[in-house]
């Protein structure tokens, strides 16, 4: 079924309300004071079926200036758009501020609707129609029906009804496939179920014991209940006005503001760069200006940051701003929103957002090249952008959660100037980034290799903690399958070409250290004693121990005992020969002649190889 939201715009006591009940047989002004005054305060809504194949839900809007940030709150979600105009008033204040609140917000769709026709002549009436056409020349409403209604004597209804049927055809229907949002514009409880909370869902759907996290907060909760218009179903989709009953939590912890997401899918943001479009009307923007920040249902406090060369931005003009809000608030790039001016307050603009995340110490002309990019770049450029910012590249679950789109169409979208790492988990990389970072990496392997030529490598975590410090440890091991001029040999890395080369001494040297341990069996001399007799210095005595460890001819048992692999390989073979037995230590070194010097160390060993197990005082050959 297309579910398509309508929403009305105009001014007080134009009959926004009165033709919704007309429309729908459902009232919208649900609170006792808007019913006591006559006039609509906030938000109401309804619903009507056409078809099959077509539900319309309606936001009705107050019209009165003190009311117009609820007006905000609900105008954001919506698909087509009621422009009401009074025939025995025409156009108002309220009709223009709202209508520019519309065209801001990027609203395509929609009906001029001239109610009140029951109260004038026909002279009156066609006046009002031309006055209504003039005031909607060169908006998205100038190719747009005009019909004009009474919702008392029931004149035009059913045109209109025709009217909207016609133009929901011509909507996109929002992506059941995008992740789940749902701004909350109500928060209640109802008695037999709880805390339920209202709004449109914009993208995604939801279902019933699905777990949801409630943004800015951060909390997690459960959904108990989902009722579409009134009526209970297991899966609410993108498009349909949806209450959703959620467990553990209290009204007063939730209400206007918030939004529902999936858990780990987003987070509020307190910096947003945007372009900026600026009321003709309006007084020019100064940097650093105070106004009030509106985007789908919430509604904060902001600052205003030129990020253009000009001091302040002029009526009618556009540019990119940087807004600074008081609180934070979920947003995406490509969210439409509303600024007001400070004091007195009344809109001023509206744009888009571009960047939830910007990052800090750029240039303005910097900046300005960035966000044009963001702004009239292909999907593939605008990621690159945001890839090429990270010096270690990027998740595609953090590119994401910070752009809104899936991970398939991220993946599917990335240039050729981008490396996608699938293992072990999906990672983004600029191609001239990961060219410069494996040069980096190969002149610090080849400075080590100067400074240490007897050693075959440098240890991986090592290198990989003083080289890349910021970055996630699994990204070395896959730069490592980019390049073939870094190899990993165990826990070592070297670079391809370094091969360790043994001056003559160093070879007599290296002979002396194996024979020792040869020699001494399993009753070996201490390490430093044998390299202290080998004929050259500590330093290079060292590293040709760790040449003979690292080919295995010796083995290291204990921290202070090494010992030769003839001499491990039989005391194996020993062992072999008595398999299921059960020895003491007193018994293992009667087999093999040596203290408990030895003795302990060994079985530890041997345990760790699982050549024997310990069980109690005792052992068993394995």
């Amino acid at each position: 079924m297309r579910n398509i939201i309508v929403g009305t715009a105009g001014h007080i006591d134009h009959g926004k309300t009165a033709l919704v009940k007309a429309l729908t047989g459902i009232d919208t002004d649900r609170l006792e004071e808007e019913k006591r005054r006559g006039i609509s305060i906030d938000l109401g809504f309804a619903h009507l079926e056409m078809g099959p194949q077509l539900r319309l839900g309606f936001v009705d809007v107050p019209g009165h200036e003190r009311f117009v940030k609820n007006m905000l709150a609900g105008v954001g979600g919506i698909d087509l758009v009621l422009l009401v105009i009074g025939a025995d008033e025409s156009i108002k204040p309220q009709t223009r501020e709202h209508f520019d609140i519309c065209r801001l917000l990027g609203i395509r769709r929609g009906i001029v609707v001239v109610t009140k026709t029951d109260l004038v002549d026909a002279d009156i009436l066609g006046l009002v129609r031309l006055e209504a056409e003039e005031f909607v020349r060169g908006s998205f409403l100038e190719a747009a029906p005009v019909v004009g209604v009474s919702s008392v004597t029931g004149q035009g209804l059913e045109e209109l009804r025709r009217l909207l049927a016609a133009q929901a055809t011509t909507i996109a229907v929002r992506d059941d496939s995008l992740p789940f949002r749902l701004p909350i514009d109500r928060s209640f409880s109802m008695r037999g179920f709880g805390t339920v909370v209202t709004g449109t869902l914009i993208s995604g759907s939801i279902a019933c014991e699905d777990e949801v996290e409630v943004q800015p907060k951060g909390r997690t909760l459960r959904v108990r209940g989902l009722h579409v218009h009134g009526a209970p179903v297991e899966r609410a989709f993108a498009g349909q006005r949806t209450a959703v009953n959620l467990s553990g939590v209290e009204p007063g912890e939730l209400g206007r503001g918030l939004a529902l997401v999936r858990p780990g899918s987003f987070t509020a943001t307190a910096e947003v760069d945007c372009v900026f479009d600026l009321l003709p009307a309006a007084a020019p923007l100064k940097h650093h200006a105070p106004v009030h920040f509106h985007a789908w249902t919430a509604e904060t406090q902001a600052q205003a940051r030129l990020l253009g060369q000009e001091a302040q931005l002029q009526p009618g003009g556009r540019g990119f701003v940087r807004f600074l809000l008081r609180e934070p608030v979920l947003l995406l790039p490509g969210d439409r929103f509303i600024v007001r001016k400070f004091s007195p307050v009344f809109t001023i603009g509206g744009g888009r957002v571009l960047e939830i995340a910007p990052p800090r110490r750029l240039r303005r002309a910097e900046t300005a090249r960035r966000l044009d990019t963001l702004a009239n770049g292909s999907p593939a450029q605008r990621l690159a952008v945001l890839v090429r910012e990270a010096p270690h590249g990027v998740s595609v679950a953090a590119v994401a959660a910070r752009s809104g789109v899936l991970p398939q169409a991220i993946e599917s979208c990335a240039p050729e100037t981008l490396v996608v790492m699938r293992e072990p988990q999906p990672w983004l990389i600029d191609r001239d980034r990961l060219g410069a970072l494996i040069e980096r990496l190969s002149k610090a392997l080849a400075e080590f290799h100067r400074q240490n030529p007897l050693l075959a490598g440098i240890p991986k975590g090592e290198f990989r903690s003083r080289e890349m410090p910021d970055a996630p440890p699994f990204l070395f091991d896959a730069l490592l399958k980019h390049t073939t001029a870094i190899v990993a040999e165990g826990e070592l890395v070297r670079l391809r070409a370094h091969n360790v080369h043994l001056r003559e001494e160093e070879e007599s040297a290296l002979s002396l250290i194996e024979a020792a341990f040869r020699q001494a069996g399993l009753a070996v001399p201490s390490t430093g004693e044998v390299l202290t007799r080998c004929g050259v210095d500590p330093e290079r005595a060292r590293s040709l121990l760790q040449i003979l460890l690292r080919d295995k001819r010796l083995v290291r048992v204990s921290e202070d005992l090494v010992f030769h692999q003839e001499a491990i390989a039989q005391l194996r073979g020993l062992l072999a020969s008595r398999r299921g037995e059960r020895f003491t230590v007193s018994q293992f070194k009667d087999w093999t002649g040596v203290s408990r010097k030895y003795a302990i160390p060994l079985l530890e060993f041997l345990d760790r190889q699982r050549v024997t197990r310990r069980e109690g005082d005792s052992r068993v050959v394995l």
